[in-house]
């Protein structure tokens, strides 16, 4: 049988997002469906950033005990070797994914937002069929939000299944594995690889390009390749991937000079980055402009045809969650009429390796190439004395700014917990702070924070502690 719903603003897809758009328009008494076909919170909350956090929690901690029990550990604590049941971690992560699927659910439900659950597909540019488990629903709305997200890339000649796994499968393990391999070296298969290395596993990285971690720069990525060393992961550069061996038990891969070789492996990791879902969902049913193969937006996240909105991972790079939630919040408030444009100064992003790397903002050379004469000022970790005491002295802040009117431009950062700093960068950039700004700004004694001001102090000439 078939029902019909009308509403004034459908939402495609509960992701980050899809969630807080229909959240706020909720919140604004908009008249508001929103469809999904998986668990709310999307990649992120279910097979994302919040599971892979906890694994890498867990991995943190289990490295930490076993370095205790090595006899090698500088705090004087000593304990007998540990061992991890990778099934119990695995059931505490679910645990989390959970109160945060239901807490999502409750978000909706008080904002007054009606969930359909099922796939979405455009009849027309106000239409869509939604196959639920009763039978099909239809919904009418005035304007429709796509928000449809991204999925991992699968490479023609290591399709998943059994040994070769995406992160989604590499974050329900229920053992670890004992020889890993990795094809990708991008925050993904570094996050991931590190995670493992930690819990036990041999890991290889295999990754084309020159380097690991090639969007940022190498200044910033050294102490994670020197760490990746220290965990005994084997990093392959200018190598490729070529397919999975007769038996089915190593990675065949072919080196930098032309050489074939083979890493044994119990399981192959891709992570060569994720596409847009633009499949399945009737695009070809309202024919929207692209830009490649995302849906062209505007600075208000229109698309070509009236009425539709597209935010999120289906809209292109940076493919994070905040930028997903920030775009949403704004196109609840356009629907509701209220005035709002995308001017976003930055989007932090973070790399939770070991350890961590935050960028906010234009790197040297990007601002270098921009606008001309720079002020670069680089505090180390090894001067921080709260950095000391956690024994994480690796890593250093980097601020960059204009040389004329010091203007900050840029921020940088890479060391132990750095991804808490990405709070202060990101609102020193919204607020278009300056050198003097930074510096002047009274920080809190002993913090690593301690070593953004010291970076704003050094730009201007005159570091105290360095």
């Amino acid at each position: 049988m078939m029902k019909e719903i009308a509403c004034k603003l459908l939402v495609i897809g509960a992701g980050p997002g899809g969630y807080v758009c229909a959240i706020r328009a909720g919140q604004l008494g908009i008249d508001t469906v929103i469809v999904e076909f998986g668990k709310p919170g999307g990649t992120c909350l279910n097979v994302g950033c919040i599971p892979s956090k906890a694994l890498i929690h867990a991995a943190e901690e289990f490295e930490k005990i076993s370095h205790m029990a090595s006899g090698k550990s500088l705090l004087g604590i000593s304990i007998a070797a540990p061992s991890i049941d990778l099934e119990a971690t695995i059931a505490w992560k679910d645990g989390i994914v959970s109160r945060l699927n239901s807490g999502v659910v409750g978000l909706l439900k008080k904002a007054g937002v009606k969930t359909v659950h099922g796939w979405a597909k455009f009849r027309d540019g106000k239409t869509v069929e939604v196959q639920t488990e009763t039978g099909m629903q239809v919904v009418r709305a005035e304007m429709v939000v796509i928000a449809t997200g991204s999925a991992p890339v699968e490479l023609p000649f290591l399709p998943f299944g059994g040994a070769v796994i995406s992160s989604t499968e590499a974050l329900g393990l229920s053992e670890v594995p004992e020889r890993l391999a990795v094809v990708g070296g991008g925050y993904i298969g570094l996050e991931l690889g590190i995670a493992f290395a930690k819990l036990g596993a041999k890991v290889s990285v295999v990754e084309a390009l020159p380097r690991v971690l090639a969007q940022y720069d190498a200044e910033l990525t050294r102490p994670v390749v020197k760490r990746l060393t220290e965990l005994g992961i084997e990093v392959l550069v200018n190598a490729k991937a070529k397919g999975l061996s007769s038996k089915g038990d190593a990675l065949l891969v072919e080196t930098g000079n032309g050489r074939n070789g083979k890493i044994a492996a119990d399981r192959i990791l891709v992570t060569v980055g994720r596409k847009p879902v633009v499949e399945d969902w009737g695009l070809e049913q309202i024919d929207l402009d692209m830009a490649g193969k995302f849906i062209r937006i505007d600075d208000q996240c229109r698309t070509s045809m009236r009425g539709i909105f597209a935010i999120g991972d289906v809209t292109g790079e940076p493919m994070l969650a905040h930028r997903a939630m920030a775009q949403g919040e704004m196109v609840a408030e356009i629907v509701a009429g209220h005035k709002r444009s995308w001017d976003k100064r930055s989007i932090p992003a973070i790399c939770f390796t070991d350890p961590e790397l935050v960028t906010a903002g234009l790197s040297p050379e990007e601002a270098k190439r921009i606008g001309g004469e720079i002020k670069v000022g680089m505090f180390p970790f090894a001067a921080n004395g709260r950095a000391m005491t956690k024994l994480g002295e690796d890593g250093f802040v980097r601020v960059v700014a204009r040389a004329d009117n010091h203007l900050v431009l840029g921020i940088q950062a890479v060391g132990q917990g750095v991804s808490e700093l990405s709070t202060a960068f990101g609102l020193a950039l919204e607020m278009g702070a300056r050198l003097e700004d930074i510096a002047g700004t009274i920080h809190a004694h002993p913090t690593q924070g301690e070593g953004f001001q010291e970076a704003g102090l050094k730009a201007l000439g005159h570091a105290l502690h360095v």
